[in-house]
């Protein structure tokens, strides 16, 4: 898999993961303490996304940081 193709991978894994707690791009960014331009970034792939921020983004949907990598 390309870094390309991951990063969509990882940008809708989160999509869904967001959409299943019914909550906004804004309110996962200050869930996570990141920029809610940040998250839709990461949704659309345009994004490399640190190990860090995956935690942050992990533990703001109350999931592990393998469930968004899976």
């Amino acid at each position: 898999m390309t870094a390309t193709g991951s990063r969509r991978k990882l940008g809708e894994k989160v999509r869904k993961l967001r959409k299943k707690a019914g909550i906004s791009q804004e309110e996962l960014g200050f869930r996570a303490k990141v920029h809610r331009t940040y998250i839709g970034a990461i949704e659309r792939a345009e994004q490399n996304v640190s190990i860090d921020t995956i935690h942050k983004i992990a533990q703001a949907l109350k999931v592990t940081p393998g469930d968004l990598l899976d």
